[in-house]
Order: structure tokens, then sequence, then C-alpha cells
């Protein structure tokens, strides 16, 4: 029988082992952009469980099984992560009531967990951990009714799971083009095998680092940036086009660009929403005035804001160094939260509307519990939720039922499609109305990403170099190039159409703004008249440029 103590050991022996391995399990991801997340994703989620088991005294494996889907659930990151913890949430539902299990039990609570976590997945794809998990449970279920020893049903758990592992490439073609099996099923493997050698007596795993297991990371991933500020006052208005107008609301774009930077704006059919950092916020409005009636203005000194952040972050510092989010009373009908990596970028949300920047991207998915707290020190009645990454819009719809207040999470998959979003916010209709508005705005928007292989890899019918420049067009490598600049002008054309008014682009830390002044001059160029063609230091990791066109 397994009782709450051996759980317990091979819970916390498994959180060592993926962590020990998560470079190998990274190592699999198959798209060869910087951001082999999937082992560093399940690692990260399981010692968020192991930091409060390892010193948990409970001999009750429904205790300890429930404490660990709570940790899990909470600090999931990415889909791999979120997976993880729902098969150890069904876990916990199937060991309810009891102080030991046998094998019949462990196999009917395997058999919730795989259901939970096909559930939770819109269009489940077969040769991934799913799969991988799936076939080890109905091995278990059938195992378990010839033989109820706890340790040969989760010995058959294992050999199935490696047997399933191997046969991934069969099921997925871009697996087998890699040459490597499912990485998220690998971390599965890795974790069932060490809690095997626990329940077969062995010692616990150890973390190969002291502090690997036990601090992934220190510092709150909540954040309200700082960067360098130029103007002083972020200004934003709706211009209530006049009837007849016949001026180019790009024309208004270029003036404003002129008084300003980290110009924003909208033009719908009937009204334009402006967004700019300027000195002359008169200006900015006289200008706008020429098109038609103002509403909506909003100027804030940012100067003054920012030492404002200063202070009540030195206020909220905890002991450990990061920052104290306390969750607080709805205030305003409506908040935002949204995810973003990159100080240029974070502040443009922020100027845009959002009550909270969590950081997170390619590389850094934050947790459930991140953006849970985000949600909760946010003062509204309702929260909107940007994830802005696909691989982040699971962990933040597993924040929902958590959440004090009323939740809404956009599925933004890019950071172009969050910032089209939360333009398209009318704060005078209903929830439904802005759901509608603000998912089609972000579906309306085109984006292009470039980066470098970190691989070789075959992928999207390219054979692609590691050190080779990709650009992403709508979440396919489109293009394979040696010079940024060109991928970059390439992106613009290929993304734009006979409707298209505005391309921006948004650089990384990597690029200065000497080189993106060039960029955005060869882009103009190219695209020819008519589409309008910006710059903004967006700060941004892992993608050299995120290009937006709309």
């Amino acid at each position: 029988m397994i009782n709450g103590k051996m759980f317990r050991d091979a819970v916390v022996s498994a959180s060592n082992c993926i962590s020990n391995r998560k470079a190998e399990v990274d190592e699999l991801n198959v798209f060869p952009v910087p951001d082999g997340d999937t082992g560093t994703n399940m690692a990260m989620t399981m010692s968020n469980a192991s930091r409060r088991l390892v010193n948990l005294e409970e001999n009750s494996i429904t205790k300890v099984a429930d404490e660990t889907a709570s940790c899990l659930l909470r600090g999931a990151r990415g889909n791999s992560g979120v997976i993880l913890s729902l098969l150890f949430r069904g876990l916990s539902k199937g060991l309810k009531g009891i102080d030991e299990a046998d094998g019949v039990q462990l196999a009917a609570a395997l058999r919730m967990g795989v259901d939970a976590a096909y559930k939770a997945v819109m269009k489940p794809t077969e040769g991934t951990i799913l799969t991988v998990a799936r076939l080890s449970a109905d091995k278990a279920k059938a195992v378990a009714a010839k033989n109820p020893d706890p340790v040969y049903v989760w010995r058959e758990v294992c050999i199935e799971a490696e047997r399933v592992l191997d046969t991934t490439p069969d099921m997925l073609p871009v697996l087998k083009k890699a040459g490597v099996v499912d990485s998220g099923g690998k971390g599965l493997t890795v974790i069932f095998n060490a809690m095997l050698d626990v329940f077969e007596g062995g010692e616990v795993v150890q973390p190969a680092s002291k502090t690997a297991a036990v601090k992934e990371e220190t510092k709150s991933a909540i954040s309200r940036l700082e960067a360098e500020i130029t103007f002083t006052y972020c200004t934003e208005f709706i211009v209530r086009k006049a009837e007849g107008l016949t001026r180019d609301a790009l024309a208004l774009r270029a003036y404003l660009e002129s008084i300003g930077d980290s110009c924003v704006t909208v033009d719908d059919d009937d009204i334009i929403k402006v967004h700019v950092h300027t000195d002359n916020p008169g200006k900015a409005l006289q200008e706008g005035l020429k098109y038609g009636q103002l509403t909506g203005i909003k100027i804030e000194n940012m100067r003054d804001q920012n030492e404002k952040i200063k202070h009540d972050e030195a206020q909220s510092a905890t002991t450990s160094g990061g920052e104290a989010l306390k969750s607080v009373k709805p205030e305003k009908p409506y908040g935002f939260v949204t995810v973003s990596a990159g100080e240029g970028l974070g502040q443009l949300f922020e100027e845009l509307g959002a009550d909270l920047v969590v950081k997170g991207g390619q590389t850094m998915n934050p947790s459930t519990d991140d953006i849970l707290s985000a949600i909760e020190a946010t003062p509204a009645e309702t929260v909107f939720v940007f994830p802005n990454n696909k691989n982040i819009i699971m962990a933040a719809e597993q924040a929902v039922p958590f959440a004090t207040r009323k939740v809404v999470v956009i599925p933004t998959r890019t950071i172009p499609m969050g910032i089209s979003a939360m333009l398209a916010f009318d704060e005078d209709a209903s929830v439904e109305e802005n759901v509608e508005a603000m998912t089609t705005a972000a579906d309306h928007v085109g984006t292009g990403l470039v980066t470098y292989a970190v691989r070789d890899s075959e992928y999207d019918g390219h054979k692609i170099k590691k050190g080779e420049i990709m650009g992403i067009q709508n979440g396919k490598v489109t293009y394979i190039e040696q010079d940024i600049s060109k991928t970059v002008v390439k992106l613009a054309r290929g993304l734009a159409t006979p409707d298209s008014a505005m391309i921006t682009l948004f650089y990384g830390d990597k690029v200065s703004s000497q080189d993106a002044e060039k960029v955005r001059a060869m882009v103009e160029q190219k695209v020819g008249s008519g589409i309008e063609v910006a710059a903004i230091n967006g700060g941004q990791p892992v993608y050299f440029y995120i290009i937006s066109v709309e």
C-alpha cells in the first residue's frame, strides 16, 4: 500500500529529478526558437509542490495528494505544467477519503487526472503528453484488475509510458522530421519513473544544485515597469469623426509623432483612438479637433506616476526581495491584467489601461498563481486578462475559479493581439460586448516575429540551421534568412494587405534605436505609400522584432 509519506517522498523526488533533467527535456522542443521551456515549466510546476511537501509530516495519502494538487494548480506554468497539474488534481480526487492506496485506487485516480486534462484542452493532439498519460492510465486499469499491488501497477504505468513515448514520432510527423519524441511526454516519464523508484524503496533524488529545486525564482513576476521617460505626459483621447471628414487619419498620427513618441492610433469607421507621449498635450488635442469632436480625454504626468510607483513598491517590498501584492476590493467596473516581457511593451500596456503587468512570454511563462495574484490586486469587479502567448492561456484560465471577482481571459496569442484587444475596449459597453469586440480586434491583427534558430531543425517545410534568422508569420515559419533587416521587410510585406493602414515594429533589447530606424525606413519604402510604419522600443528578449500589421 502507498501511504502519505511514501507519496510525499515520491513527489519530492520526482520534482528534483525533473529539475535535474529539465535541459534534456527542453532540448526536445521541435520548434527551433529560443523558448525551450517544456522541461523548465514542468520543473517549476513540480517545485511549487515539493517546497511545501518537503517538511510535511502526514501519513494520510488523501491529505498529501490534496496539498500536492493545490500547489501544482497554483504553480502551473505553460501548457505542459497545467496538464501536469490536472493529472495530479485527478489523482487527489481519486485518492479522496483514504489513508493508503492500492493499485486499483491508483489506477482509478490516474484515469480521473487524464479525463480532467483532456477536458481542459480545446483540441487535444495525440502524440503528446496527453497520449502518454491516457494510454498509461488504460494500462493501469487493466493490470490492476489482475494484480492490485500498487508498486506493480505503477511499474506497469512507467513501462507503458516509455513505450508510448517511443511511438509519439509515429503519431506526429513534426516529431519524426525532427527526430525526437514529445518533450511533454518525456517529462512525464521522468516524473513517473522517479515516483516508482521511491515506491520500490529507493532514496529520494537530491537536486543537482542546492538552490535549483528550492528556489527557482525569488522575484515576483508582477511588475509595474520602469523605463526612461522622454516625454512627460501620457495623452489619450477619442476623436468622433466629423461628418464628411476628408482628412486622412494617418496625417494625425504623423503629426503626433512629430511632437512625441509611443504613438498608437486606431482608425475605426466612426472614431479614432489616440495614445501618445508628449510634452505638449494641448497641441495633440488641438490637432485632434481638426478631425472631429473629442471625448475620453485622459492626460497623466508620467514622471509623477513613476515617483508614486517607486514609493509604493518600496512600501510593499518583502524581506525576500520580491514585491507583496495584496488583494484589494473592487473600486471600478473593469480592470486589466496583461502578460508581456520588455520594459517598453510593459509600459505601453500600462498606458493603454493595464492595472498590472505580469512579466512573461517566451522562456519565462508565469504561473497560475502569478496571474491570480495580479487579478486579486486589481481593484475591479471584472478583470480582463490578456495572456499574449499561446503557452500562457491555459495557466490564465486556471486562475479563473480561484478569483474572488469575475475574470474573463481574452485568448490573445501574441503581443500585437493584446494591444489591439485593449484598444478595442469600450468602458460604456457590457462585458459581453467588450469580449466580442476585443476578440474580434485581436483576430484581425497580423503578427510577425523575428528571432534566431537555437538548433538545426526541419519545421514548416524548411530546413533550418542553428543561428539562422527566422521570420514567423502568424505562427508559421515563413522565411529563413541570414539578415535580420531582410527578414523584417519580407514579413512586413507578407503580412500587409490592401486594407492595411499601420505597421508597427516593436524592437527588442538586442536592437539599437539607430538600427530600428533604418529597418523602419526600409519597410516604409518596400510596402509602398498609404501604410504608416512606426518603430517602438519594446525591449523584449528573444525576438529581435515583433511586427504588428493592422
